[in-house]
């Protein structure tokens, strides 16, 4: 698919697309609890970004959402590091080049503000996700298995 395509940066939270992609890739919380995030992160434009982008049509195709994270980042070796929360592309427009061009987009801006290193991370079981980022020049660097102790 050739269309044309365009990157728009969020700037509220009404961005068209923007709460309907979230609630896609993390369907366990509540539209509420998406905009009470969205609301923080656009108030910090130079700790967050999020990006969605447009067919030709103003149909929305998928978003992107970044950090500039200075704690510590699983594998990395410099601070502070850009960092891909979570990207989606609607199921039509994979394997396209859409999310490499977020991706770009997020690793242009955190370049801007003084990264050396973009990181991102995937669920173990998701094999998808984990091939994208290999296809994207990632790779891997450890797998984590998380515990929890009630107290």
């Amino acid at each position: 698919m050739s269309a044309r395509t365009f990157i728009e940066r969020c700037s509220s939270p009404d961005q068209p697309g923007w709460l309907d992609f979230r609630l896609k890739l993390w369907p366990d919380a509540t539209a509420d609890d998406h905009r009470a995030y969205m609301v923080m992160a656009l108030a910090q434009p130079e700790r967050f970004l999020q990006l969605m982008i447009y067919d030709a049509d103003r149909t929305p195709i998928g978003f992107i959402e970044g950090s500039i994270r200075t704690d510590y980042v699983n594998g990395t070796e410099t601070s502070p590091v850009g960092f891909v929360e979570g990207v989606y592309v609607v199921p039509a427009w994979r394997r396209k080049g859409v999310a490499s061009q977020l991706f770009a987009a997020i690793g242009d801006w955190a370049r801007a503000r003084g990264c050396r290193e973009l990181a991102s991370d995937a669920l173990i079981d998701n094999e998808v996700s984990q091939r994208a980022h290999a296809a994207m020049g990632f790779r891997e660097t450890e797998r984590v298995v998380y515990f929890v102790k009630p107290l």
